[in-house]
């Protein structure tokens, strides 16, 4: 079934930022877990997939909520982990032009993504997509995503379930938000999915099941 992949950077790589407790934590336990329930779902059920969005697509459409509750905070925690980098980077070329279009500069999106962020009600992600060619930022609930959503390609997202900032910031979403965007947003990996969308692609998809695996088991 799926594997829980590994980090694309050592645990202590996002520090100051997020500490390498936040990320054995949230990696290693939080994330293992959605995994292990989405595999014991889909044993269950008999079902041999062929994709991570598959399933959290399919999970919708059938009215699962358990199932597209776990495969969809499996599917968002590894683009999350993609979507940041150890290196501090800014945006640059089609991206950056898109965002200066949008929002008026990169400025005022980290500020519509702040807001947006430490408003969202309860757990969730908040996200900056392409739609339709335009970006735009919103958040989802849970576990929820843009998977399914015809002309959505996500570029970035950020988790805002306490477990990915309290060892750090406690209760501060806001402070987590704005350290996070000035710090670790994987922009060069944003642009390639700007371009996705712009060639009507779907761009990143997560690491496929192993098949392997799941004939043994």
């Amino acid at each position: 079934m799926f594997k829980l992949p590994p980090l694309p950077y050592d645990y202590a790589a996002l520090e100051p930022t997020v500490s390498a407790e936040t990320m054995h934590l949230h990696h290693d336990k939080h994330h293992q877990t959605y995994f292990t329930n989405t595999n014991k779902m889909l044993a269950e059920a008999g079902l041999t997939p062929r994709s991570l969005e598959d399933v959290v697509v399919e999970a919708g459409h059938s009215g699962n909520q358990k199932l597209k509750n776990n495969a969809g905070q499996a599917w968002n925690h590894t683009f999350f982990w993609t979507c940041m980098s150890p290196e501090r980077q800014a945006p640059d070329g089609d991206l950056k032009s898109a965002i200066e279009q949008t929002f008026g500069g990169l400025d005022e999106l980290k500020k519509r993504f702040v807001e947006e962020g430490a408003g969202h009600f309860a757990s969730g992600w908040v996200w900056l997509v392409a739609r339709g060619g335009r970006l735009e930022v919103n958040s989802t609930h849970d576990g929820d995503n843009h998977l399914g959503e015809g002309g959505v390609v996500p570029l970035l997202v950020c988790d805002l379930w306490e477990h990915a900032y309290y060892v750090d910031y406690r209760n501060d979403r806001k402070a987590f938000l704005e350290a996070w965007f000035d710090a670790l947003p994987n922009w060069s990996f944003a642009a390639d999915q700007l371009k996705a969308a712009q060639a009507g692609e779907q761009g990143w998809t997560h690491p496929e099941p192993d098949t392997a695996e799941s004939v043994a088991a």
